[in-house]
């Protein structure tokens, strides 16, 4: 029972971070009904802002605080993420209101790599360290219950329990705010938004700028674990198969996939993977989507579309 609960719980962690970074594909799909494939690279691109503004501030104000210096650097780094949220409307979103579901996807596709591109250029391509001081040693809880206990990781723990605050503070946003309510209203239908006064592009700006500090959370978790490389869009890309079981309009379905994905890959890849040889933790998940794509393509709490003609 105990490695089952291990891989349980490791599953469950994992998920927390998926749903995370699936947060901002939903929220920016609900908002604009733009599948936004630039998640990823803006998980790279404020991971990689992240770890050299606190390599920056850290030698040029000579602060020995890292706690400060982490504070000052995200801080810059969600600055810097507005502003990339304002381009993004001003220059690319705002030029193609009311167009095609397929041109908004190639624009973000172009995102993609214009994101790539510019962190390459000001933050450079070595591999870089985050460290926001997550313990990394190993615990072992439940001793009394289960015979050597549980093996759990802190820095995993502590990652999922940041992943899960503020996926819930995102939730409650988009519930309860006003702001949350506009983003619905805009979600509904653009025209009847802007017919009652609620300014699109205003709203395009704060979705985008939460997407990015989703992103920004993301990107710190993942590049405290992964070191921040260019390898971290791959990791984001795994929430694909997230929203699409959860449904691309849901925030409840963002967290329920990103549980079930984390956990169905970690338990396929300790029970059926010795069997098959390993490496089922790659494509479970992607094989998982496919068969939803099949029989209910909305996901689980994604809204059916019906064409009237």
């Amino acid at each position: 029972m105990g490695p089952f609960l291990e891989t349980l719980f490791g599953g469950l962690m994992a998920g927390m971070l998926y749903s995370l970074i699936a947060l901002g594909f939903v929220l920016i799909f609900k908002a604009s009904g733009v599948f936004n494939f630039a998640q990823g690279a803006m998980v790279l691109f404020a991971a990689l802002a992240m770890a050299r503004f606190s390599e920056w501030i850290g030698k040029g104000t000579g602060l020995e605080s890292k706690l400060l210096v982490n504070l000052l650097a995200f801080a810059a780094t969600m600055v810097l993420m507005v502003g990339v949220a304002w381009a993004i409307e001003r220059y690319v979103l705002g030029k193609l209101v009311n167009q095609e579901g397929i041109t908004l996807l190639m624009a973000t596709l172009g995102i993609t790599y214009v994101l790539e591109g510019l962190g390459q250029i000001v933050f450079g391509s070595d591999i870089y360290k985050i460290d926001v001081g997550m313990p990394k040693d190993p615990i072992f809880l439940f001793e009394s219950t289960f015979q050597g206990g549980i093996l759990i990781s802190q820095e995993d723990l502590y990652a999922a329990l940041i992943a899960a605050a503020l996926v819930a503070a995102l939730a409650a946003f988009f519930q309860y705010t006003g702001t949350g309510r506009a983003l619905r209203a805009v979600a509904d239908d653009h025209q009847a938004a802007q017919s009652i006064g609620i300014p699109l592009r205003r709203i395009w700006v704060i979705v985008w700028s939460v997407a990015g500090f989703a992103a920004l959370v993301a990107g710190i978790i993942w590049g405290s674990k992964l070191g921040v490389q260019f390898s971290l869009t791959q990791v984001a890309l795994k929430a694909l198969p997230v929203v699409i079981l959860g449904g691309l309009t849901s925030v409840p379905g963002a967290i329920i996939g990103g549980l079930l994905i984390g956990v169905g890959e970690k338990l396929s890849e300790a029970y059926i993977g010795p069997m098959l040889g390993g490496g089922i933790e790659i494509w479970f998940a992607y094989v998982m989507a496919l068969g939803f794509l099949l029989v209910r393509p909305q996901g689980l709490f994604g809204e059916k579309i019906i064409d009237r003609v």
